[in-house]
């Protein structure tokens, strides 16, 4: 990974602006107002900014656009970048306005005269997170992102902010680095070595391996794996930052480190996106890392289930019947319907060691939410308004599209089997909700839950609003977002 992971904030220094190299960047507004920072820099640069600002290049720009000065005269710097600014806009539009000043910048190091600019720490979040690049796979140097100082009339309190951000940038590029890995590096040994490297946080990590999950009944859990040489477990992650004895909030995630469908082999086209398979629990991992970071006053327990999905002999069949943990019979029509049961099993554990005070499931679970939602909104699914309201209002603070589906009988009718109690797949219809259903069947009458099927975006072929092309890391800022508002003692 190559990401910028720290801010230096530091007092205004005027005197020094001359001298700064790398990159400088001030904010503006549509109309044209400097603060103290920019009129230094319009200064050093004999009108410069003021030039800019009476053009029509300025006129007819929009808000969140960057035009960039280069090699100003009378300055050191390699560029002076005028970000335009919606001072009324809130945290969103803050942050698209960092977000176009990662692109302008490149990876060259940057200082930011933000001065006494509201909403600083969420400019920065979105120059964080539109700073990132995977390059851990290749072989040729890459340049490193410089690095960002901000020059602030509160630098102090401003420090508190950005350490916050930071966290939740840490926890989404973690996710990303996860997601984007190849199979053969993240194997589910690696991915559950990776989480318990988490204990350097102060999160308690727990693995469970095959012999361990045979004893507990996860039989359906450990069918989508036995076809693979690479062995099955769960991770369990604790973050105690809550009232001691409070029932905790549990996310449970998909691993399926690969997924070649099993016996029910995918189409060879395309299959090389499947090492994306394990996106749920690499959104659970991020957000648990984001919260240790944070320190959030939450109970959080993460639960993920670390498979790979392969053929061989001794792979799951279909037409083969499977008892899960909870007791309930499973026929298999598809070995391709893998996802759900790896989470049936992960989630009845969930409900019976920890009762949480409400659960949420993350999958890149079916291609049918891809058909009915594109990749520009999460599918969720729920037997609860209130948590579900939650997740929206969550999703929609943090631009992380999400649209409710519905759950129903009808739907649920779709998964009546000839020989076991239920089937694995309810057919072509509504596939997405019929997985939902699925799921469903395993969730207690006491526990809130909430199905989150992020299949659409939790990978992309070209770049989002807050991150290049590959893995999104969808899911952190709206999950810390949810413990923030619903879950965290005030």
């Amino acid at each position: 990974m190559t990401a910028v992971s720290t801010v230096h904030c530091l007092p205004v220094e005027l005197d020094q602006v001359s001298e700064i190299k790398g990159r400088i960047s001030v904010l503006t507004d549509k109309e044209g107002r400097l603060d103290l920072g920019a009129r230094r820099v319009n200064k050093l640069s004999k009108g410069a900014i003021t030039r800019v600002i009476e053009s029509d290049q300025f006129a007819k720009a929009k808000l969140g656009d960057v035009i960039s000065l280069a090699f100003p005269f009378g300055m050191a710097a390699e560029a002076v970048d005028i970000v335009i600014c919606d001072r009324k806009g809130g945290a969103d539009q803050m942050r698209k306005a960092g977000v176009a000043l990662a692109k302008a910048r490149g990876k060259s190091a940057i200082t930011i005269l933000g001065m006494s600019q509201k909403g600083m720490a969420d400019f920065v979040q979105g120059l964080l997170l539109r700073s990132y690049a995977f390059d851990e796979r290749r072989t040729a140097p890459i340049e490193a992102f410089g690095d960002v100082t901000v020059m602030h009339s509160q630098s102090d309190s401003l420090a508190a902010q950005i350490d916050v951000v930071s966290a939740i940038s840490d926890g989404v590029f973690f996710t990303r680095d996860l997601t984007n890995e190849p199979a053969n590096i993240l194997t589910t040994t690696e991915f559950a070595n990776r989480l318990s490297a988490l204990t350097d946080l102060g999160l308690e990590v727990q693995v469970i391996d095959e012999a361990e999950l045979e004893k507990l009944g996860m039989r359906t859990l450990l069918a989508v794996g036995q076809g693979s040489d690479s062995p099955s477990k769960v991770v369990i992650m604790h973050w105690n930052g809550g009232t001691p004895g409070e029932a905790p909030l549990a996310l449970v995630g998909k691993g399926v480190v690969f997924d070649t469908g099993g016996i029910s082999i995918k189409p060879s086209a395309g299959m090389e996106d499947m090492t994306m398979d394990m996106g749920g629990a690499a959104v659970v991992a991020g957000t648990m890392m984001t919260l240790a970071k944070r320190k959030a006053k939450a109970n959080v327990v993460g639960v993920v289930g670390l498979v790979e999905n392969m053929p061989s002999g001794n792979a799951m069949r279909p037409g083969d019947v499977i008892t899960t943990m909870k007791g309930d019979t499973v026929e298999i029509i598809s070995t391709d319907a893998e996802g759900r049961m790896v989470l049936c099993d992960a989630m009845w554990f969930t409900q019976e060691r920890y009762k949480p005070a409400a659960m949420i499931d993350l999958a890149t679970l079916t291609g049918a939410v891809i058909i009915a939602l594109g990749h520009e909104n999460a599918g969720v699914y729920s037997n609860d308004d209130r948590l579900c309201n939650g997740l929206l209002a969550s999703a929609q603070k943090e631009n992380e599209g999400m649209w409710r589906m519905p759950l129903g009988q009808s739907y649920d009718n779709l998964l009546k089997s000839r020989v076991a109690d239920m089937k694995n797949l309810g057919g072509r219809t509504a596939g997405s909700v019929t997985a939902a259903q699925f799921l469903k069947r395993f969730v207690k009458d006491e526990t809130p839950w909430a199905h989150i099927d992020i299949a659409g975006v939790a990978q992309t072929t070209s770049e989002t609003e807050h991150a290049p092309s590959g893995s999104t890391g969808w899911g952190v800022m709206t999950l810390n977002t949810l413990v923030q508002d619903m879950f965290e003692a005030k």
